[in-house]
């Protein structure tokens, strides 16, 4: 039976993110950058794919405000859905257009995904997030723990926002996953997977490095983003959304 290692969440990309996936046996990357077009994306995610590497376009949408967002991840997506609306709203797009759907880090901070949440949506969800560098050991736990309660898929990523954490964790489906539409197909039929990783104090010290870099992205960086740029390239209300999610927006 096919194996294919899968980082299911990277927010960076370029040389070395991919040269560290090859010498990890990742052979399939989901990019998925904070604030950033599909378009965008996926002009990226051609540049750096190649015979040994598929780097397939995704978006992790920030649902809700910035005060109490809930962070879902699309694969497959046809089409750009913003930031900033609602749950519902998004999942509703989400829906329509037939991408899979995925928990990322739930239950973690105030950017997630709640128990009840996936309770309420397990129908929509098609898996939940078990391991990435961020988590501390019993976010992981908790995260095991609430897929199992639910009967939802698991996955794993890499999360990374540092190159050097990309190939420390991945996700093995037992299936040839040679596409994009391959990867929404595994995602959204429940393919068996394991969530894999490294271990050892060389894992452990970049954990704790991403850990770090999260206290820097909820501090200043988002203070920056709030008073100093402007609107996000994903805002609801963007130009580039021609008013579609105005009905949904939170802003």
């Amino acid at each position: 039976m096919p194996t294919t290692r899968v980082d299911l969440h990277v927010k960076v990309l370029d040389d070395e993110v991919v040269r560290r996936a090859k010498d990890a046996g990742v052979e399939v990357l989901v990019y998925a950058p904070h604030f950033t077009r599909l378009g965008e994306i996926r002009e990226r995610a051609a540049e750096f794919s190649d015979d040994d590497l598929l780097v397939v376009p995704g978006r992790e949408v920030f649902t809700g405000s910035y005060r109490d967002r809930k962070h879902v991840l699309a694969v497959g997506l046809e089409a750009g859905v913003p930031d900033f609306v609602t749950l519902d709203g998004a999942l509703t797009e989400l829906d329509r257009q037939g991408a899979a759907v995925l928990a990322p880090h739930p239950d973690f901070l105030t950017v997630s995904l709640t128990p009840t949440d996936v309770e309420r949506l397990r129908d929509r969800v098609d898996a939940v997030e078990t391991y990435n560098p961020k988590h501390l050991p019993h976010h992981n736990r908790r995260a095991s723990s609430l897929a199992s309660a639910h009967d939802v898929p698991e996955f794993g990523s890499s999360y990374a926002h540092r190159p050097e954490t990309v190939g420390e964790v991945w996700t093995a489906f037992d299936a040839a996953i040679d596409s994009a539409s391959d990867l929404v197909d595994a995602l959204k039929d429940g393919v068996s997977r394991r969530v894999e990783h490294r271990n050892g104090a060389r894992h452990r010290a970049r954990c704790l490095a991403e850990q770090l870099h999260l206290a820097y992205e909820n501090t200043w960086e988002k203070v920056d983003r709030l008073l100093l740029s402007g609107m996000e390239p994903t805002h609801p209300r963007h130009i580039a959304y021609d008013g579609k999610f105005d009905d949904v927006a939170v802003y």
